[in-house]
């Protein structure tokens, strides 16, 4: 009898929960902080030092925070993100700013004010203005800058002595940033920093004092804000900084959500065929899990990066797998003979253990991640948390509430063609069938006996990718080798001979390393020196008015590319580590190892291919390495979950044989899982690779090589592993006792 309450039940939840969704998602994605690649704007990383003597303190750090802070204040970005990094390291990152240029000489303007006579001897300085003195006005219908001083005594008695002395030494000049040994009224050259240098020919007696000069009304209430902002602290050193224009983050961000629409819309239609009303569930629950990762994205007040959309979008393919997981089990349970309602309790129990291991060391990668990572990385790897642990919700506990509502209505006990099954491959309860002895589409396929080949191609690869880096080496991008990166907004992609060109015209003197093609007619010019903020200013005016746009320019110090270097390696050593010891606890280190060495296949393949290709590493470059070994160690953690399964079913090992008949019989059973967990997401990081920003092309390159190659390993070099390690083991220990829970029996479960 059908229970349609249940089915009532289902449509009024889902009708519930789509119209919340509805309701409040343009909200939620209106509240949403996009990052300065979305949007446009500029990160710069400041290495702080001390103006004389004295130590950089916490202190110190927090009131420069404080001084940046004020500063910020007056460029009028909205949320910006100021943080301390280390013992002397301060990044700030301001998305959306229109006027990066003015924003970056606003920050690290020290400004100083000193007044100083003709011999450039310091008079007075902007400690003796008043706190929140200062002010824009006008003079004679002129912009001017109106100061309140604290002592007047002190300006009456400075102006006394100038006034009385010869023209034109009778000066008091006004300098912002002063620099000893560099600045002087004297040399027309050096007077960079200088404001003005009005004549003094009388006594002021007064408390307000004007500072004139050839200021706009916008340059006179800029100095005003920076005076009253107080000088800094300390000096800053940029060691890293990148800009994004805004026509470039639009682009960025139009291109991925694009992207991102058409990869999770093909993943939807394919888990609606493959899977039917299964496929269906999951098409629910998935779009409850892109709507909640976002809502908890806007609750933690996080910033979406462009690497943080393609973590939602690969989000999709972790959430689809742990569907696949529970869905082939179920399928499997059917086979056995099984009730739909028996198959659906066995299944949804016997998947639970394998999702949570694999969601759990994928977790494991991503915190690596967010730790060694910066910025976009970070972002990366943020989305990339949220994402898993909301894709186990809603895949593990939406799935099975929803999946449950239909199979105990009843409605679906006849009818197992709606899990895509056909009645052929269904047998009976009284064959007393277990899962060792149910065929698959891949009996005829002897993985195991192969495995000296899979070990030799996986050498031979290693052998040749070892040639290639000592004779090609990598393409380290700037992150790793210091310099400069410029992105060139263009019709037509520049030459070298034309980067060179407009850099001279635009006073530029720098040696170029690269210049090649970004697609859609851009242009990324790679230099060996490192330009400063003054050249990066002269530089984005030059092409925005020859071009139209800003170019994107990232700088970093050597030392910076060093420490990235240096931070990527300590990520990849402490994720295999930290897999060795989880697979080593909850499976054995039989299993650890080649897990570990399976990763570090892939990882090694990925290095390879991007050194034949000549592809850019950078720092996403990483983040795209330790996201595969996250995968890697998924895919292997699954096939390694059913040979421990298949084991307990075998109870006690005599044989070799007996051990390569489990690891083929357990490869061909997850093989269906594996080659629809990969293909969902590989269908997600070719749509990236496509139509996604030209930002993340080598990040998703470097996804789709891995992926591929990660289901040769787990399948292949990591099981193959194993099964040597165990031969081993029976050789030496003779019979291995694997029976730690009674074969289920099949009785009565109809």
């Amino acid at each position: 009898m059908v229970k349609r309450s249940r089915i009532v039940a289902f449509f009024l939840i889902a009708l519930l929960i789509f119209a919340a969704m509805g309701t409040t998602s343009k909200g939620i994605l209106k509240d949403i902080k996009l990052g300065l690649d979305l949007q446009g704007g500029f990160e710069v990383l400041y290495e702080v030092k001390p103006l004389s003597g004295e130590k950089i303190t916490p202190e110190v750090l927090r009131a420069t925070v404080s001084s940046l802070e004020r500063r910020v204040n007056v460029l009028g970005v909205s949320e910006p993100n100021i943080q301390i990094e280390g013992k002397d390291r301060i990044r700030v990152q301001l998305a959306g700013v229109k006027d990066q240029n003015n924003a970056r000489e606003i920050l690290s303007t020290q400004a100083k004010l000193s007044f100083r006579d003709y011999n450039d001897k310091e008079m007075m300085t902007g400690a003796d203005l008043k706190e929140g003195g200062a002010k824009q006005t006008f003079q004679d219908n002129k912009p001017v800058v109106e100061v309140t001083l604290k002592d007047v005594n002190k300006f009456k008695e400075i102006t006394q002595k100038i006034s009385s002395m010869e023209s034109p030494t009778n000066v008091l000049a006004i300098w912002l940033d002063f620099e000893e040994g560099k600045d002087s009224i004297k040399d027309t050259a050096s007077q960079d920093n200088m404001i003005s240098a009005p004549a003094v020919s009388e006594v002021f007696n007064t408390k307000k004092v004007y500072i004139t000069g050839q200021f706009t009304v916008e340059e006179a209430k800029e100095l005003a804000d920076l005076l009253d902002a107080g000088a800094l602290p300390v000096d800053l050193k940029e060691k890293y900084s990148t800009s994004v224009g805004a026509q470039f983050g639009a682009g960025a961000l139009n291109d991925t959500i694009f992207a991102g629409i058409i990869g999770i819309a093909l993943v939807f239609i394919f888990m609606l065929v493959y899977y039917r009303f299964p496929g269906f569930i999951a098409v629910v629950t998935l779009s409850i899990y892109i709507f909640l990762t976002l809502l908890v994205f806007d609750w933690m007040n996080a910033v979406l990066t462009l690497p943080g959309i393609a973590a939602l979008v690969l989000g999709v393919g972790m959430a689809v797998d742990a569907n696949i997981i529970t869905y082939e089990r179920i399928r499997d349970e059917l086979k056995l003979g099984r009730s739909v309602k028996a198959a659906y309790k066995e299944g949804t129990k016997n998947s639970l253990a394998t999702i949570t291991d694999a969601n759990l060391t994928t977790l494991l990668a991503a915190a690596v991640l967010f730790y060694y990572g910066t910025s976009s990385v970070k972002g990366f790897a943020t989305t990339l948390i949220i994402s898993i642990l909301m894709s186990f919700i809603t895949a593990v506990y939406g799935t099975r509430l929803f999946m449950s509502l239909w199979v105990n209505s009843g409605f679906l006990d006849k009818r197992t063609g709606w899990f895509g099954m056909k009645k052929k491959h269904i047998h009976d309860l009284s064959e007393k069938m277990d899962l060792m002895s149910l065929p698959t589409r891949f009996d005829k396929i002897d993985f195991v006996k192969h495995r000296k080949v899979f070990y030799g191609i996986s050498i031979g690869v290693t052998i040749i990718g070892i040639i290639f880096l000592l004779v090609f080496r990598l393409n380290l991008g700037i992150d790793f080798t210091s310099g400069t990166r410029i992105e060139i907004a263009s019709k037509d992609v520049l030459t070298t001979q034309q980067v060179k060109t407009e850099m001279d015209k635009a006073g530029i003197d720098i040696d170029i390393k690269d210049v090649r093609p970004a697609g859609k007619g851009n242009t990324v010019v790679r230099t060996v020196g490192v330009l400063d903020k003054q050249e990066i200013a002269e530089l984005k005016d030059h092409f925005k008015k020859d071009y139209g746009a800003e170019p994107n320019v990232s700088t970093v110090s050597p030392t910076v590319g060093k420490e990235l270097a240096k931070n990527a390696m300590k990520a990849l050593a402490i994720a295999s580590i930290g897999i060795i010891l989880y697979v080593s606890i909850r499976f054995e280190w039989r299993m650890a190892v080649p897990a570990v060495v399976a990763l570090i296949h892939d990882a090694f393949f990925i290095i390879t291919i991007f050194s034949l290709l000549r592809l850019e590493v950078d720092i996403t470059f990483i983040a795209a390495v330790l996201t595969i070994v996250g995968y890697s160690i998924n895919d292997t953690i699954v096939t390694f979950d059913r040979i421990r399964e298949n084991l307990r079913f075998s109870r006690k090992i005599k044989t070799v044989e007996e051990l390569e008949n489990i690891v083929n019989i357990s490869i061909r059973q997850t093989l269906t899982r594996s080659i629809n967990t990969v293909l969902t997401v590989l269908i997600t990081v070719i749509v990236l690779m496509i139509f996604g920003s030209e930002a993340i092309r080598n990040f998703s390159i470097a996804l789709f090589i891995g992926l591929i190659c990660g289901v040769y390993s787990s399948l292949l070099i990591a099981s193959q592993f194993w099964l040597d390690l165990k031969i081993r083991e029976l050789k030496k220990k003779g019979p291995l006792n694997t029976a730690k829970e009674k074969k289920q029996s099949l009785e009565g479960q109809v």
